[in-house]
């Protein structure tokens, strides 16, 4: 059977490292275990995506690194924005530019720690957090996602989103995070789809 191909563009450093992590938790979920390539992660600063004919470039770049059949994820922050009406026109501008491969466009509001945020308790004695540590009763609601992991960490100690957010991302409480955050209830039934888009497309004659 062929492997799943997925590749990803976001515009944080964190998210360069999380982003694998997470597509292979949810190929894990899909009953794709293992079984998921990744090409190396195109990171772009949203501000350049969102220029006429930047996103439609970087697209057309991911395709290129697939190497076979796959799909396209673009990943972004929307911390000042409507994600209800900033996404479907990313994604828009996504298929037009790639109408051939399966894509999604998640956005995470306001950031992609907010889903920490949202199932902390799962996280709670992790990478320097405390181990009481209690979801945020309104994660996407703030705008200091990474300052408030660090405010929750020891003094001397800091949230790292190269090291922390890949790590945290193997540990969040999925469901935790569907519950309290609409922005990843939304990326789960996204992640879940593309996969499956992915799979048909990707499944050879032989198998």
């Amino acid at each position: 059977m062929n492997p799943l191909r997925i590749a990803a563009i976001v515009e944080g450093d964190g998210e360069v490292g999380a982003v694998p992590v997470l597509l292979r938790r949810y190929a894990d979920l899909s009953g794709w275990p293992g079984r998921i390539f990744i090409p190396p992660v195109i990171r772009q600063p949203a501000s350049k995506l969102f220029k006429p004919g930047q996103l439609e470039r970087v697209v057309e770049l991911a395709a290129r690194k697939l190497g076979g059949p796959g799909g396209i994820l673009v990943l972004l922050d929307c911390e000042d924005d409507c994600p209800a009406q900033l996404g479907p026109t990313l994604l828009g501008r996504v298929r037009n530019a790639r109408p051939d491969l399966p894509s999604a466009v998640v956005l995470a509001h306001r950031e992609y720690e907010a889903w920490f945020l949202g199932a902390a308790s799962s996280i709670a004695g992790q990478r320097s957090l405390p181990k009481d540590l209690r979801p945020h009763p309104s994660p996407e609601s703030i705008r200091a996602c990474k300052e408030w992991l660090s405010d929750q960490m020891p003094r001397g100690s800091a949230y790292n989103e190269v090291e922390d957010q890949p790590a945290l991302t193997a540990l969040f409480d999925l469901e935790a995070a569907r519950h309290a955050c609409r922005s990843f209830d939304k990326c789960h039934r996204d992640l879940m789809a593309l996969i499956q888009r992915v799979a048909t497309v990707s499944a050879s004659p032989k198998d």
